[in-house]
């Protein structure tokens, strides 16, 4: 049975949850916030720590705010609309400066200005889970519940793109009348400057009716449907088929980017753009010189580098995103400058990198699992003399740039970028150089 207790928060933890401590034993509290006075119940209870939620607060954060969204609390898709939006950055940029110096031992020289973005209705990415709830009499579709395989009952959504979120309850209502309304698992969202995607994962194929739904749906509320019958090879536009491609775009730098809905680009575009244009001021590519994007995917830095008259060799694990790098650029007219190349970076050796020739500078954006052995391959002479890290988890961030400290890079700066409001995800930046 849960037992409840009172305590002090301390902190705040990467996950947006309030830390405490009771005679040496760590508490993690879901809705506490720094400073806060509160009772909680754990749900989970080790010898070294519990992870809790707060049952009452007797005394209250001032940066304590009212979520904006009545699903809070129980969508697992937000876990910090409880504290103010800017303070939000501030703990992010907390947590980067801790972690670098905890894990990696090592401090920026300086601290960049947080970008923070919009905070609402930002994200244009998303895997919606749907499930038909016979007890209900209903279809649901939205994110799990918090610690939960169940689905959230939303009616609405204040971080998805506004449009998408209105439809929540119309695609609910439409899976409901569907024959395989127990065979579509999830609807995968793709928003573009010029038209809305929505790919429907459907283990049997839809019936006549099914069609005819979908195309009513689709033509009535402006949004084009894919089906995914097995993996993502199988991913087919459904209706309507002479809807635009799907891009987006850098003003910045005069480029557009196709893209389809299977392969990865940012949650939030406008962050994205903003993110790039501090990227490129911190790489400062000069024609001339000779650059490597590495986790390149789609080229979504790559283009940019080579638009300032470098030599740019983009690479990436995945020969179809390679192939669509490689039509982008195409695309974009930059050809000439932007490369592209397939290669595993986790199994990367300084004979490899080697092979790759001499680089005056590189750009790294790995997935969360970070780029040791990338990193751990820049030896010798012809190591680059400045990097730019794009980071989506402070940790890995971390633990790389302790490896390149050790290679004889000195850590000159490093921010965050609030991509993802309202979650503990933390974006950041950072910039190393040889001395």
């Amino acid at each position: 049975m849960a037992t409840e207790n009172r305590v002090k928060i301390e902190s705040l933890d990467q996950e947006g949850r309030g830390v405490a401590r009771i005679e040496g034993k760590v508490i993690f509290i879901e809705g506490a916030l720094t400073g806060e006075i509160v009772s909680y119940s754990s749900y989970r209870k080790k010898p070294s720590f519990e992870l809790a939620q707060v049952t009452q607060i007797h005394k209250s954060s001032a940066m304590r705010v009212q979520p904006r969204c009545k699903h809070f609390g129980v969508c697992g898709g937000c876990s910090m609309q409880h504290l103010d939006a800017r303070a939000q950055v501030a703990v992010k940029q907390r947590i980067l400066e801790d972690t670098l110096w905890h894990i990696g031992k090592v401090k920026a020289e300086t601290i960049l200005r947080p970008i923070y973005g919009q905070a609402w209705g930002y994200r244009e990415r998303a895997r919606l889970s749907v499930k038909h709830v016979i007890k209900k009499g209903k279809t649901l579709v939205g994110f799990h519940e918090k610690r939960s395989s169940f689905v959230a009952d939303m009616q609405s959504c204040e971080i998805l793109a506004p449009k998408i979120a209105r439809l929540l309850p119309l695609l609910a209502e439409l899976v409901s009348g569907l024959s395989i309304r127990d065979r579509l698992p999830q609807i995968e969202v793709a928003v573009g400057e010029h038209v809305d995607a929505l790919v429907l994962r459907v283990m049997d194929p839809p019936t006549s009716d099914d069609e005819t739904a979908l195309r009513a749906f689709a033509d009535k509320h402006d949004i084009q449907f894919w089906l995914q019958s097995k993996g993502y090879d199988s991913i087919v536009p459904f209706h309507p088929l002479a809807a635009p491609a799907l891009t987006y775009s850098l003003p910045e730098f005069g480029i557009t980017m196709p893209f389809a809905p299977s392969e990865f680009t940012q949650v939030n575009s406008a962050l994205n753009r903003v993110m790039i244009s501090r990227a490129i001021r911190l790489l400062d590519p000069q024609p001339g010189e000779r650059i490597a994007d590495f986790f390149c995917g789609l080229g979504n830095f790559t283009l940019p580098i080579a638009r300032s008259g470098a030599q740019v060799l983009g690479i990436e694990g995945s020969d179809a995103l390679v192939a669509r790098a490689k039509q982008n650029a195409e695309f974009n007219g930059l050809a000439d400058n932007a490369k592209f190349a397939a290669m595993n970076l986790f199994e990367m050796t300084e004979a490899g990198f080697a092979q790759l020739g001499s680089f005056d500078k590189l750009l790294i954006d790995p997935p969360r699992d970070g780029a040791m052995e990338l990193v751990k391959s820049l030896g010798g002479e012809n190591a680059p003399r400045r990097i730019v890290y794009v980071s989506c988890n402070p940790a890995t961030l971390a633990r790389d740039a302790a490896e390149l400290v050790q290679r004889g890079y000195v850590l000159k700066s490093a921010g965050v970028m609030n991509m993802f409001p309202h979650t503990s995800h933390v974006e950041s930046i950072a910039v190393f150089e040889k001395p």
